[in-house]
């Protein structure tokens, strides 16, 4: 997600609550933020306040909807008249929260629209006996369901669709957390070892050495360390 928000302790603790929902978010506090932010990040919905500075949210609603890229935009925002709403839905709003509100509300609101998102649903992916379900959210091995955490589930994600490419951890880090984890953390370590077990043997997440990880595909009998 993407929080465009101005006032700081909001945008914190909006963050902070989509967090213990394991939902990832970034702050912009200004629309010249958000903007380099949608230049350079693929989120799957923004949440706007209209009123920021620099370019507005409608401008950044506008520009959004200019892109083609079907993200969702959710307009969250004290202005709460009827002209207001009817306003923010003609720019392209998916749905329009009004300040105060409450936390579960706009959780309850995020999950409806990422449901909801324009672009098809993201296809069913398979390797090395894997089979991994985006929309579902759904992992079986051999035909065995594995259970994972939110996290866990985001990390096999990104490796699965390399496809057997060496996805390193510091981008890792950054397609399963949020822009302001720590990168020398060692969640990445952690959290790879943790779905190692619950994928069970033999073990197919490989290590490539000084470089990233890997679905062995080829050998996934192996697992383990891979040098070279």
């Amino acid at each position: 997600m993407l929080i465009v928000e101005d006032e700081p302790y909001m945008a914190e603790a909006i963050r902070d609550g989509l967090r213990l929902e394991a939902i990832a978010a970034d702050i912009a506090g200004d629309g010249d933020t958000a903007l380099r932010l949608l230049s350079v990040n693929a989120y799957d919905i923004a949440i706007l306040d209209r009123d920021v500075p620099g370019p507005s949210g409608d401008e950044i609603a506008e520009r959004i909807v200019a892109s083609g890229s079907g993200m969702p935009i959710l307009m969250l925002t004290a202005a709460d008249r009827l002209d207001d709403k009817t306003s923010g839905f003609g720019l392209g709003a998916d749905d329009y929260l009004t300040k105060p509100f409450e936390l579960q509300e706009l959780v309850l609101r995020l999950r409806a629209l990422d449901r909801r998102r324009a672009h098809s649903r993201p296809p069913v992916r398979e390797i090395a006996g894997l089979r991994l379900d985006p929309f579902r959210r759904e992992v079986y091995r051999d035909g065995r369901y594995v259970a994972l955490t939110r996290k866990q589930f985001a990390v096999l994600e990104v490796l699965v669709a390399a496809e057997g490419g060496v996805v390193s951890a510091e981008e890792l880090l950054q397609r399963a957390w949020d822009e302001n984890a720590d990168p020398f953390t060692n969640a990445v370590r952690i959290t790879v070892s943790a779905l190692r077990k619950r994928l069970g043997e033999p073990g197919i997440i490989a290590t490539v050495a000084g470089v990233g990880y890997r679905i062995d595909a080829q050998d996934g009998e192996r697992g383990g360390d891979v040098r070279g």
